[in-house]
Formats: structure tokens, C-alpha cells, sequence
């Protein structure tokens, strides 16, 4: 759980999203959970890693996302580790996402959950599209010529 400078609270983030995609674009949606769902993430206990967030029944839901259940509670009151969530975003956002996850063949990637400086849970969700095997080759290339002329320029003085 680490600050950053716009007073949020990082609990999870997805690292491996911007080597697997192109993101296009981002959007702050707020997630809605239950109780002991708060709980777990207040605690930094949870995983986006393999989830995804789709369009469904005209609102935003984040699949496969996982938040472990809280141990504090007792075992009536407990949450489903890998229920879908729902996003929470404005009418012409949802709108918008879904049209182009149909027609654009793009995918919605959430990439940090976050709580920002109310104290409220948030889902940083981007609009991505796949790389294929020679983008990420190619992104590695450009990565490692960065790192050697830096190290370069490092040595030169």
C-alpha cells in the first residue's frame, strides 16, 4: 500500500497489462463491493492480474478479480473471492466502452484499485487493444536500447 503523490492508496495493481496491450485509454470507474470486500482491500489483499471488465445487462461488470475473504468476519457473513463487481460509471461512459468493445474489437483491462483521498475504492480501467508476438519483441528492443544508452551516457559523464 504505498502513496502517491495525488493522495491515493495503490492495493493492487496490474503490471502485466501494458506489456500484454496497447491501452488506448483510461477511465476512474468506483467499484461496487460489500463489507468484508472493503475490508480485505483496505488491507491490501487483492488480485486483478487475470481479470477483465465486461459489458453486460446495460452496465460494467469486473470479472475475475479476486479478493480473498476477510478472517475478521465470521463464516455467515463472508464474501465470493471471484464474484463479478460492478463498475460504477456514468450512462454515456458505459455507453461508449461497450460500443467499443463490440464494433473495435478492444478489450477493458482494469489496471490499479486504488483508494483516492476520500477514502473511496477506485478501479483504474483501461481501453486496450491486444499486441501480437513481434509488438512485444519489439517493446522489449526499444526497453533494452533505452537502458544501454542510458547506462551509456551514465559512463560518458
Amino acid at each position: 500500500m504505498a502513496a502517491t503523490k495525488d493522495d491515493r492508496r495503490l492495493v493492487a495493481e496490474n503490471r502485466q497489462a501494458r506489456h500484454e496491450y496497447f491501452i488506448t485509454d483510461t477511465f476512474e470507474a468506483g467499484l461496487q463491493l460489500t463489507g468484508t470486500e472493503v475490508k480485505s482491500v483496505r488491507k491490501g489483499q487483492a488480485n486483478i492480474t487475470e481479470s477483465y471488465a465486461s459489458a453486460e445487462d446495460g452496465g460494467l461488470w469486473l470479472i475475475n478479480a479476486y479478493i480473498p475473504e476477510y478472517q475478521g468476519a465470521g463464516r455467515f457473513f463472508q464474501h465470493e473471492p471471484r464474484r463479478k463487481r460492478r463498475l460504477l460509471l456514468h450512462k454515456k461512459e458505459i455507453h461508449k466502452l461497450a460500443i467499443a468493445v463490440d464494433r473495435q474489437g478492444m478489450t477493458l483491462i482494469p489496471l490499479e484499485v486504488y483508494f483516492n483521498a476520500r477514502g473511496i475504492a477506485k478501479l483504474k480501467l483501461a481501453l486496450a487493444q491486444g499486441k501480437k508476438l513481434h509488438d512485444k519483441r519489439e517493446a522489449a528492443k526499444k526497453r533494452d536500447w533505452n537502458r544501454e544508452k542510458a547506462r551509456l551516457m551514465r559512463e560518458k559523464g
